[in-house]
């Protein structure tokens, strides 16, 4: 007899987390997240969680990155310079 599928169970779903407030509150999140992550010490369970919300909040900062970089294209008419160093 064949043996049923496994179904995802709410339990093992990850919990809606809100968006962070700004770019540099989800970029320390998100370096918190690795660290703990590159410990070794979290269950899988909560290895996964940790990794899915990594997965946002690096979308999310990669999204305000973008934005910037768009805000400053159409500064510099459309060309994106290199940053010049101020000595």
């Amino acid at each position: 007899m064949p043996m049923p599928k496994a179904t995802a169970s709410k339990a093992s779903a990850t919990p809606d987390l809100p968006e962070p407030a700004n770019y540099e509150s989800a970029l320390q999140e998100l370096e918190g997240l690795v660290a703990r992550i590159e410990s070794g010490q979290l269950p899988l369970d909560d290895m996964l969680a940790a990794y899915q919300r990594g997965a946002v909040l690096l979308a999310y900062c990669r999204g305000k990155l973008e934005a910037v970089q768009d805000q400053i294209k159409v500064l510099d008419n459309g060309q994106l310079k290199p940053w010049a160093s101020e000595e």
